[in-house]
């Protein structure tokens, strides 16, 4: 009897750990989200009132929350797509590169591609944003005068932390330093696995350069690393340390607290820590986020049939 119970006692710890850190605030969620549980309607001094989907509603019809969701949601995708995109092909460029046989020192390559993995992701992120500081980054200052000197060259120095559309730039091409070395990682396992004899074969039969990449390493590529890619962008979704740490989500605002760089999981920050917190439609939107993110993420794996296809290379 004893015996038939280790195996539950020995596994418990991690039931209860289970339970606090996923089970007990996502239910703590899903509850808030339903109520109106905000700065003003916090127990034990205030009642909270069950308010069913008000919250929801007026996030897409009260036009204070609305037009900011909108705003916010628009540019979270955006980010999500620029910023994943960029760091695959950065990835994959790289370490199809790196994987050719002409190239010589293939490891000094590996330990440089790795560096801004090695380097912990906050201090890049605080780095870069004195990088780009306005009045005394290093890109102003050092970088862009530098450029200046090569014939047919004038740009003059940016708003990289005042103007939104820069910003947003900024943003993306950090998150593309920061995150193509695990895909060059994961993308040079594939590429070392793939046997020799494929593309000797696709030689003989006359296929070019671009056509072998077309035909045999993308395909394995994509075969071996779709689930991969599709956390990443999931990842890139709700990517919080980035949009805060580099400039607060500003510059500027959009309206209900939230700035113009502000993806939905740095607006939900905002929401229940500002003047007056709004937990409820934080929660709410919290909720909205989970939706999308899990409904694509299954929609994307079914699609790709990563898991279907496990074992088979």
């Amino acid at each position: 009897m004893v015996e038939k119970g280790f195996p539950y006692l020995f596994t418990l710890p991690a039931y209860l750990v289970m339970t606090f850190v996923i089970i007990f605030p996502v239910l703590v969620t899903l509850f808030m989200a339903f109520t109106n549980y905000d700065f003003y309607h916090i127990p034990p001094a205030n009642l909270i009132d069950w308010v069913g989907f008000k919250n929801f509603f007026s996030i897409f019809f009260l036009s204070s929350y609305r037009d900011t969701f909108l705003s916010v949601f628009s540019w979270t995708l955006v980010w999500t797509i620029c910023a994943t995109t960029l760091q695959i092909v950065i990835g994959v460029f790289t370490a199809v590169i790196a994987n050719q046989s002409f190239i010589k020192g293939k490891r000094l390559f590996g330990v440089i591609f790795l560096l801004p993995w090695a380097v912990p992701a906050f201090i890049t992120i605080m780095s870069f944003s004195n990088m780009f500081n306005d009045s005394i980054g290093a890109i102003n200052m050092q970088v862009i005068p530098l450029l200046n000197h090569l014939p047919f060259v004038d740009i003059p120095s940016l708003a990289w932390k005042t103007d939104p559309f820069w910003t947003k730039i900024a943003l993306i091409s950090i998150q593309g330093w920061l995150g193509f070395p695990y895909i060059y990682v994961m993308v040079t396992g594939v590429l070392q696995a793939i046997p020799g004899e494929l593309y000797e074969a696709a030689k003989i039969d006359g296929a070019s350069a671009i056509a072998r990449f077309r035909k045999i390493t993308m395909p394995m590529i994509l075969f071996v690393t779709a689930p991969v890619f599709i956390t990443q962008y999931t990842f890139n979704f709700n990517n919080f340390s980035i949009i805060y740490l580099f400039n607060e989500g500003g510059p500027g605002s959009v309206g209900a607290g939230a700035g113009s760089t502000d993806i939905l999981i740095s607006w939900i920050y905002k929401l229940t820590t500002g003047t007056s917190p709004q937990y409820a439609v934080a929660a709410a939107v919290t909720l909205l986020i989970s939706v999308v993110v899990i409904s694509v993420s299954m929609i994307a794996f079914k699609k790709t049939n990563a898991f279907g296809n496990e074992g088979m290379m």
